[in-house]
């Protein structure tokens, strides 16, 4: 056979495949097919990246492979002061703040670009008693003893030069240690190792956690007291953590179940509590609400001047069963939150809409550990549920000690006992809490009284310790210490610091038009709840400003002043036999305000009744009754309307 000689393979003249076929011609064709460059063009764009497990692209058929320079531009900009102020300006600086800081008719322009923490003189702080927020350090330890020819080597600064000045101030620190202990009641140095979990609750890490995230939240922080126990359900380390971490924020004090305590002890707390933070009086109830709206109108203002930001954010919080929950759904008038009698209903927080702009949070409640109260202080403050108590028996002898005896003798109708175990024996025999062998059950009967304790249905009330009857009766209001003023709004992360500040400064003053238009209204206090002698107070300021204001009450009868006592116009209601007739339109827009509801009792079942009926509101104290009643029942009645024309005139 004979070698062929091998040639050249002929050319593929076949058809394309397919669109993507790679092997086509790279002439344009007249049907409008594609050519190979429009195929190789369209496979690159299907190339995928190579990436890592966080995501970012390691390679790519289109990525650069040289690398970005490195190196830093050698100029002085990078390593230079960016500002710098010397001393003398400094001390000019804090004269001029020292001055105005607290005028609220100035505001601080340019803010950002002044050292405000540099401001403040630590030397003048520690001369008025108040810790020093930051060490001194000319003060600690001397220029000239640190640089300079006349420096010296370093040694520890000790508080004392001697070994007999140190034993001194060692003694001096266990004597304090030792008046510390005593006052949280180890005197008899026996210590509880284990406490009942149930007195832990409120303090847990969550919750702790859930109270942060509302406070950063929050634009306004509003703490909601107890109007029986402001003192007693008041958290100083909130107010402490916002006046160190967060003092462009603004607090306010709800005075909430105020319909629980007599109206001059709502005042005396007003008064009192003004002082250092704005504070309201408040009753929670969706249909006879009290202080809703000077609340509202706070809430208003301040979103008003707030036209920079999208929203503010109202944050609630406070010791466990205050009624924060309660506040949020008198503030929309329906439920949206879930309440109960019981602490601990709340478990994390949740948004709530008012108004468009105006966004309400909730809070669980709080319970600090650092306030030294025993277990009874805790049951009592009602931030324990009574039913997780295994010896409720040993709470009740406070609760005897704090509630007058007529009102437990009222409550449970019983003469008189020797001791809470005396007393829980009759409540219980005469409940029907009986155990085996007819043997009266004491805890059961303790757990009735407690459940009455925190419910309200057992009166009782503090009052201020450093109350100024003279200042109260003169009606001085002065600027709250703890109010934000315009340097601390503008120096807090807002993006307009000029609006910040004057919300600031109209925010002091719409609280201090609403405290003193609160301590001159007739505030609701349930009917029959306390004694008339409970009603007055007991150095009869009542008396001496009614007699002191008549005439003034007959002027306005006369000339028909708008005034902003709610009372003025009532009193006229009262004498026409508790029909508001033509005052009902010249009183709506007080009644939206300030809330007073039905007539001039506030919280009555027969108001109440009344008014689903359809009927007028009772305001008097026989609201309900026939009108054929004996003459006895019109003396009570004429004796109750005279208490009540001195509760509003108050």
């Amino acid at each position: 056979m004979g070698g062929s000689k091998k040639g050249k393979s002929p050319a593929d003249t076949r058809a394309p495949k397919h669109s993507n076929d790679q092997g086509r011609s790279n002439k344009k064709s007249k049907d409008g097919t594609r050519d190979a460059a429009t195929v190789r063009r369209l496979a690159m764009y299907n190339n995928k990246a190579k990436r890592d497990r966080k995501g970012r692209i390691i390679s790519h058929d289109l990525q650069s492979k040289e690398l970005p320079s490195t190196r830093i531009q050698p100029d002085r900009r990078w390593f230079g002061n960016t500002r710098v102020i010397g001393q003398k300006q400094l001390d000019a600086f804090r004269e001029e703040m020292a001055g105005k800081v607290n005028d609220p008719y100035t505001v601080l322009l340019k803010e950002k670009k002044l050292p405000l923490s540099l401001l403040e003189d630590p030397e003048a702080e520690a001369k008025r008693g108040k810790k020093q927020s930051r060490a001194s350090l000319v003060a600690t330890q001397p220029f000239s003893a640190t640089f300079g020819k006349k420096k010296t080597r370093k040694k520890p600064k000790l508080g004392t030069d001697s070994y007999a000045d140190l034993l001194a101030k060692a003694e001096e620190t266990g004597e304090e240690y030792n008046e510390k202990k005593a006052a949280l009641g180890d005197e008899d140095d026996a210590r509880t190792l284990v406490r009942e979990p149930v007195f832990e609750k409120g303090q847990s890490k969550r919750i702790w956690g859930e109270l942060y995230k509302v406070m950063d939240s929050s634009d306004v922080v509003i703490q909601v007291l107890d109007a029986r126990d402001p003192m007693g359900t008041r958290c100083r380390h909130l107010e402490t953590h916002l006046r160190k971490n967060a003092r462009h924020k603004h607090m306010i004090f709800l005075l909430n179940k105020c319909d629980l305590v007599p109206s001059w002890v709502t005042k005396r707390w007003l008064h009192t509590l003004s002082r250092e933070y704005p504070t309201l009086a408040f009753h929670a109830s969706i249909t006879n609400p009290f202080g809703k709206g000077s609340l509202l109108s706070l809430l208003r203002q301040l979103a008003r001047l707030r036209s920079d930001k999208q929203y503010i954010s109202v944050g609630l919080v406070g010791y466990p069963n205050v009624g924060k929950s309660s506040v949020i759904n008198t503030l929309r008038s329906k439920k949206v939150c879930n309440v109960a009698p019981v602490p601990g209903e709340t478990k994390v927080w949740q948004y709530i809409t008012l108004m468009k702009r105006i966004f309400l949070i909730d809070c669980p409640g709080v319970v600090y550990s650092g306030a030294g109260d025993t277990d009874t202080d805790a049951v009592l403050k009602g931030v324990v549920r009574v039913e997780s108590l295994e010896d409720a028996t040993e709470h009740i002898a406070e609760v005897i000690d704090r509630v007058k005896p007529e009102y437990l003798r009222r409550a449970y109708k019983l003469a008189g006992w020797t001791d809470a175990e005396d007393f829980l024996e009759q409540v219980a025999r005469g409940a029907g809490k009986l155990g085996k062998g007819g043997e009266a059950d004491l805890n059961t009967a303790a757990k009735m009284v407690l459940h009455d304790w925190q419910r309200g249905k057992i009166p009782f009330f503090t009052l201020p310790v450093d109350y100024d009857e003279s200042a109260a009766a003169a009606g001085q209001l002065s600027v709250p210490s703890g109010v934000v003023t315009e340097a601390d709004a503008a120096a807090g992360p807002e993006e307009n610091p000029e609006a910040a500040a004057k919300a600031a400064k109209m925010m002091a003053e719409e609280a201090l038009v609403a405290v003193a238009k609160q301590r001159r209204s007739a505030i609701p206090v349930q009917a029959g709840f306390y004694n008339p002698d409970d009603q007055i107070a007991k150095d009869g300021e009542e008396e001496e400003e009614e007699e002191g204001d008549q005439e003034e009450e007959v002027e306005d009868s006369e000339d028909d002043d708008d005034d902003d006592d709610d009372g003025s116009d009532t009193s006229d209601a009262d004498e026409d036999g508790g029909s508001s007739g033509s005052d009902e339109e010249h009183d709506e827009d007080k009644e939206e305000d300030d809330g007073d509801g039905y007539g001039d009792t506030g919280l009555s079942w027969e108001a109440v009744m009344a008014q689903i009926q359809g009927g007028p509101p009772a305001s008097g104290a026989t609201a309900g009754k026939d009108d054929g009643s004996d003459d006895d029942e019109e003396e009570e009645a004429a004796a109750a309307k005279k208490k009540r024309k001195k509760q509003r005139r108050a």
